[in-house]
């Protein structure tokens, strides 16, 4: 069984029940597992089993379904495929190139038929303008003029080739939904509008069959003016929301054309897509950085702000890491190219954006659910309207007028658009601080987070541990001991070790490495090994207690001073004697405690979770004004401690270095992963901090909050909007105020109220 998950773009959707019809046709087809569309984002995520079912018959599927185009690279492969490694396939770039050119095309095509709708309607513009005129004041009517049946034939020649030329769209779209047996918005805006046509076309050419109704007035311009509205509505629609997306658009535009290398000891320039790992790449002032790498000549500063979202240029040396698509901004520097294509931060930004907006929030479920069961709502609606007005007033024309009025104003568009414009907009503000938020669930949830857990060494403090003292026994030695502690370290990855060999060698440059044998690592506790028969542990005081080493006490009550003043303290056992203790600190990050501060008056919980001494780690949280420590915890149970927490009250985030709190991450409600660098351990979190700054923690609260105080307004409007305007265009209060509902106001209204929708999400952009 080959199971594939892709993602594709599609084209031609205009409502929420496309998305409904669309996802209907697929899941219903052998092989296929989940179909699902987000309408917002204008993508296709489906997984499904090739030996049942190809992409060919999907595409041809999705097109029979309607006026949809399931946009891929022209060999037909699938090149949206979730997570790969490698290289960016040229297939993968021809295919957003694609994408982008036929979005483009087919906004162009709709803003002509806008303008030629536009310009046709101008006579029956003047129509309505004159007969409200003759009604206000004493000029003569159109009717006194020109005879009746000749105005009316004039009215179906000009409207006819607007109605079936300028909406064919909209027809074609109704008829491919007829053929699934399916219906959408553009099955109500057909009915109407062909219902209005063919009544007024009847009384056109067989004006004598309905002499005896109550009026043969036409409705030739409601049937023009409502193709035009919606058309246009459509077009500001479609204006509004490319607007959404900008974010990703503007994350590729930071994408290097082409890089300068050195090969066979020459200076070349070649496209970006052509430089390989290893490649020696030369960036001077002004230039972008290409790909990410390793500086290994010069010195600079490189704006890194529309990665990390941090404003100010970071100093850059030889040794120090480049991300592409970053802005040179002084000096020379030459680098090994270590990461290209697709493995570029860059790129893994902008596939992590993508991924996240084409995801679906949970709070846009109920809304679905409502566009599912729409049309065929409003189209009962309609007809009880029809069938009542009939009863009531006895006038077919007043009943006619009212159920198309009915069809008309009903819009699930602004029900689809409600989540997905709101997403996309806030992913993209978030990810333009320097957030990278996985998917639409964690952006909706952060907001409802009850308790943060931290991780202390890398969150909340800066990460690089220092050796402040190494005390030995009265009997030892420094030259005897010192070589033992730097061997044994050495030979172990631990950032605490590597504080170790870097002080010792600090102090003692000459110093050589012993030949120790039997190393082990022992994870929570230490390390061990054997140097001439004895035994050698460093490591916690759990150590010492595991392998039963008598105690010291004039080393133990240099430990206690230790870890007063905030040091995590290794203890060194050589031959079962405590012969020495290690302080090593970690700073606290500068904004550490502000930002804690900060979180508190939101009314969040702060919870530090370490594998650190206990009195260390409650000065450090005493410090940072932290509620709660949980210290001592090996790192195979940090993710039982974030469990213990958990409650079907609680959101428990977990905010760590995505290495080590792996599990824990996992196992939170939302977890928080601070990302260095190159290295933004994207695997690990449902969110994840670029730069790993604990501000971005109270940035990623502030977007979720606005995003789903946004996306309430727009369900509330949605909801509302058709509530409230479907009764009034059924007539609801015409009997008390004779008050009516126009076709063309509710086309004009149904069209606004999309636009307004995308309207109100781009707000979050300038939400401070």
């Amino acid at each position: 069984m080959s199971i594939q998950k892709n993602t594709f773009p599609i084209i031609g959707m205009h409502c929420a029940s496309c998305k409904a019809l669309i996802e209907r046709s697929l899941n219903g087809q052998e092989g296929v597992i989940k179909a699902q569309v987000n309408f917002g984002a204008e993508k296709l995520v489906i997984e499904y089993n090739t030996e049942n079912i190809n992409l060919q018959k999907i595409k041809e599927i999705v097109s029979n379904a309607g006026p949809y185009k399931l946009i891929t690279d022209k060999e037909g492969n699938e090149v949206l495929a979730s997570p790969g490694a490698g290289k960016m396939s040229e297939s993968k770039s021809h295919l957003k190139h694609n994408h982008e050119e036929i979005k483009n095309q087919e906004y162009q095509n709709m803003k002509k038929r806008v303008i030629i709708t536009g310009i046709a309607s101008i006579p029956f513009l003047i129509l309505m303008v004159w007969l409200l005129l003759e009604a206000k004041t004493m000029i003569k009517s159109p009717y006194e003029l020109i005879d009746t049946e000749l105005l009316n034939v004039i009215q179906f020649l000009i409207a006819t080739p607007i109605l079936f030329i300028a909406g064919k769209p909209i027809f074609s779209s109704a008829l491919g939904a007829l053929k699934v047996k399916s219906a959408n918005m553009d099955t109500l805006i057909a009915i109407g509008t062909f219902t209005a046509w063919i009544y007024s076309s009847f009384i056109t050419f067989f004006p004598s069959a309905l002499e005896n109704t109550d009026n043969n007035e036409t409705y030739f311009e409601a049937a023009v003016f409502i193709i035009f509205f919606i058309l246009l509505g459509r077009l500001l629609e479609a204006r509004a929301r490319n607007q959404t997306n900008e974010a990703i658009k503007s994350l590729l535009q930071l994408q290097a054309k082409e890089a300068t290398v050195i090969r066979e000891n020459k200076e070349i320039k070649i496209p970006i897509e052509q430089v390989i790992i290893g490649d020696t790449v030369i960036v001077k002032p002004g230039q972008k950085i290409p790909v990410d790498g390793l500086i290994i000549e010069g010195n600079t500063s490189i704006d890194e702000s529309m990665i990390t979202g941090e404003p100010i240029p970071s100093d850059k040396k030889s040794g120090d890491s480049v991300i592409g698509g970053t802005i040179n901004k002084s000096g020379n520097i030459k680098f090994t190219a270590i990461k290209v294509g697709s493995e570029t931060l860059l790129a893994q930004i902008i596939k992590m954006v993508e991924e996240a907006q084409a995801t679906e929030a949970p709070i846009q479920k109920l809304a679905d659910k409502v566009a599912a069961v729409f049309v065929p709502i409003v189209t009962a609606i309609a007809v009880i309207s029809f069938i009542f007005w009939i009863f009531y007033s006895g006038s077919f024309q007043l009943a006619l007028y009212i159920s198309i009025t009915v069809l008309i104003i009903a819009c699930p568009c602004a029900l689809g658009l409600a989540t997905p414009t709101a997403v996309m907009v806030g992913t993209g503000k978030a990810a333009k601080r320097g957030i990278l938020i996985k998917d639409a669930v964690a952006l909706e949830n952060a907001y409802k987070i009850t308790d943060i857990v931290f991780d202390k060494t890398g969150t909340l403090t800066i990460g690089k541990p220092e050796v402040n003292k190494i005390i030995l026994d009265d009997s030892q030695k420094r030259e005897d001991i010192y070589p033992i502690i730097y061997s044994l370290e050495k030979k172990s990855h631990h950032p605490l070790a590597e504080a170790v060999v870097s002080h010792i060698k600090t102090e003692y440059p000459e110093i050589k490495e012993l030949n120790l044998s039997g190393f082990e690592d022992i994870p929570g506790f230490g390390i061990k090994g054997e140097l001439n028969n004895s035994t050698i542990l460093i490591g916690t005081q759990k150590l010492i207690e595991k392998f039963n080493i008598p105690q010291n006490k004039y080393l133990e009550k240099e430990a206690e001073k230790l870890r007063d003043e905030s040091n995590t303290v290794s203890f060194l056992s050589l031959n079962n004697k405590l012969t020495a203790v290690i302080a090593i600190s970690d700073t606290i990050k500068d904004d550490a405690s502000e930002i804690i501060l900060k979180i508190h008056s939101l009314g969040i919980n702060t919870i530090m979770l370490t594998g650190d001494n206990k009195k260390s780690a409650e000065n450090i949280a005493r410090k940072l004004n932290i509620d709660n420590v949980i210290a001592e915890v090996l790192p195979t149970d940090k993710a039982n401690k974030i469990k213990l927490l958990q409650s079907p009250n609680k959101v428990v985030a977990m905010v760590g270095d995505g290495i080590n709190d792996a599990p824990a991450l996992a196992q939170a409600d939302i977890s928080i992963a601070m990302g260095t660098g190159t290295d933004i351990a994207i695997e690990t979190g449902d969110i994840v901090l670029v730069k790993g700054t604990l501000d971005k923690v109270l940035e990623t609260l502030k977007v979720s909050k606005q995003t789903l105080r946004i996306i309430k307004q727009n369900l509330f409007w949605a909801f509302g909007y058709n509530i409230i305007g479907i009764p009034i265009a059924a007539g609801i209060l015409y009997p008390s105020t004779g008050l009516l509902l126009s076709p063309i106001i509710a086309s004009l209204a149904m069209a606004l109220s999309s636009v307004s929708v995308v309207s109100n999400s781009l707000r979050i952009k300038h939400l401070n």
